[in-house]
């Protein structure tokens, strides 16, 4: 098929699928989110249990070597590590690079299924951690008080936390940082002994105390009523009345061996903001989400909860991801835009014609808006390595038409009609502009195809760089023969007309003999 002459004969249905282009264009970089780097989810997962009062030894034997044993023997995984401290076991499982991370923590959920009946009784459930660069928190406010420090805690929960995850985008809020409220009981050994009663069992009298239990459904006509026994403490006074025993017939209570005190727990991690002690409130956003919308929203709502704050509780923004994904975008913009430019006065000085320089420069937005296309379709993000990848190719993409178009400009010098030039010209040069693009194809389409860290970064640049050469090619076989057999055709009227009028007026100046 004769892509030129199809397109040179049919000027309006060309132009019709350029314009279609550019309103998918339009959709698709509007429905983009920006982001610093692409998403990264690399094939590791981690696998931590508490195992609260036990120390290091007695977590590796206990709990870290019963879950190692059982994770390594899961499918494509490439090396297992541990870390065994007091109190804590954390188990880092690496798979093989494109293995489905997804199907990896489902194997590591079952295995850990498996090994759970095998782990201390005091042990807590084991927890799967995947690590992603959509989970790396966009913004980061500091918070600190004064007055209202000891219940900054439940400040932030409540009035804080809860209005920012109903900000379109957010994904998670979480703070660290702040005081934990602690119920301290400080027995006495003496009366413990007195009344013949150890730690352990009142450890178990008041677990068994401070619980609800569910006591069944109740039909009442139509309707059923689910029935629960509340049992759980609700003020210091309950828990001292507690009772744990008795002694010689006479109950004995909680108060009678022990001190109740409601305080705060000891701090091991301490934040300070502008020199007093504060709050961290870390803001990740959902994995679709823009970076810089979601940001933009949060700080738009942030006065609004500070209204609602009391007057000693301050809000200062400590870090904000969105200024420097701006700064970043806005300078590789700039280098586009910049690029883009110096390529169409190169070839306006070369070619000294503003039509046929037209002609050439719509091959760069028009290959801009199928590589927003592309981003779209592959989920991608605008981020540093999509937009150089546009900055490389925004070269590039003119070469094929400035081929194209200079070869039809000579068909057109040696007298023959526009329309026909405009086919035979894009038609001698089709063969060397297609080994030219497979040429630029044959370095870029093979990053697409890489694995591991250098897959991550370069797969993008690839496939954009790849995607703009073709639109490139296909655009100087199809969009600029078009456009030639019409504008350069107005540009032959001109020079004839002036060429006619020149001769009458010398053939009046200076008479034949």
């Amino acid at each position: 098929m004769n892509l030129s002459k199809l397109s040179v004969n049919r000027p309006v249905t060309v132009i019709m699928f350029y314009m279609a282009l550019a309103v998918l264009g339009a959709f698709a970089f509007i429905r983009l989110a920006i982001d610093l780097l692409p998403k990264l989810e690399p094939p590791a997962i981690s696998v931590v249990t508490i195992y609260p009062g036990a120390s290091a030894e007695e977590v590796e034997q206990k709990v870290t070597k019963p879950i190692e044993e059982e994770v390594s023997t899961i499918n494509n995984v490439s090396k297992v590590t541990s870390n065994s401290k007091d109190n804590i076991s954390i188990i880092t499982v690496s798979f093989s690079w494109g293995t489905d991370i997804a199907e990896a923590t489902n194997d590591i959920r079952d295995a850990i299924d498996r090994v759970k009946r095998n782990l201390p009784d005091d042990a807590q459930e084991p927890s799967i951690f995947k690590f992603s660069t959509s989970t790396l928190p966009v913004m980061i406010i500091g918070i600190n008080s004064s007055e209202s420090f000891p219940g900054i805690n439940k400040i932030i929960e409540d009035k804080i936390a809860q209005p920012l995850r109903q900000v379109p985008g957010v994904g998670a809020v979480f703070a660290i940082g702040g005081p934990q409220r602690e119920i301290l009981i400080k027995v006495d050994p003496k009366k413990l002994e007195a009344y013949n009663l150890t730690i352990p069992q009142l450890a178990q009298i008041l677990k068994t105390e401070n619980f609800s239990l569910p006591a069944g459904i109740i039909k009442v006509g139509m309707k059923e009523y689910n029935v629960r026994v509340p049992g759980e403490f609700k003020s210091i006074d309950e828990i001292k009345s507690t009772v744990i025993g008795n002694y010689q017939g006479a109950l004995v209570y909680l108060k009678d061996v022990a001190d109740v005190i409601d305080t705060i727990k000891e701090q091991t991690l301490y934040v300070k903001i502008n020199n007093t002690p504060g709050v961290l409130l870390f803001i990740q956003k959902q994995a679709t989400a823009n970076t810089i919308e979601v940001v933009e929203a949060v700080k738009k709502i942030l006065p609004k909860i500070e209204k609602t704050l009391p007057r000693d509780v301050k809000l200062n923004i400590a870090f904000d991801s969105s200024e420097f994904i701006r700064n970043s975008i806005r300078n590789l913009n700039n280098a586009i835009i910049y690029g883009a430019i110096f390529v169409i006065l190169v070839v306006l000085f070369f070619l000294r014609k503003v039509r046929a320089s037209l002609i050439i420069i719509l091959t760069i937005p028009f290959s801009l808006i199928v590589a927003f296309i592309t981003l779209y379709l592959i989920g991608g993000t605008i981020n540093l390595i999509s937009l150089s990848s546009l900055a490389i190719a925004v070269g590039i993409v003119v070469d094929n038409a400035i081929v194209v178009l200079e070869n039809i400009t000579r068909h057109i010098e040696r007298g023959e009609n526009p329309k026909t030039a405009s086919v035979i010209g894009a038609n001698e040069v089709g063969l060397a502009i297609l080994a030219s693009s497979l040429t630029n194809i044959a370095v870029f389409f093979p990053l697409a195809f890489l694995t591991g860290i250098a897959g991550f970064l370069f797969k993008e640049l690839g496939i954009l760089v790849t995607v703009m050469v073709l639109t490139s090619l296909f655009a100087s076989l199809t969009l600029t023969p078009t456009l030639s057999s019409k504008w350069l055709r107005k540009q032959e009227k001109l020079k004839n007309k002036f060429l006619s009028k020149f001769f009458e007026t010398s053939e009046k100046m200076v008479p034949f003999n």
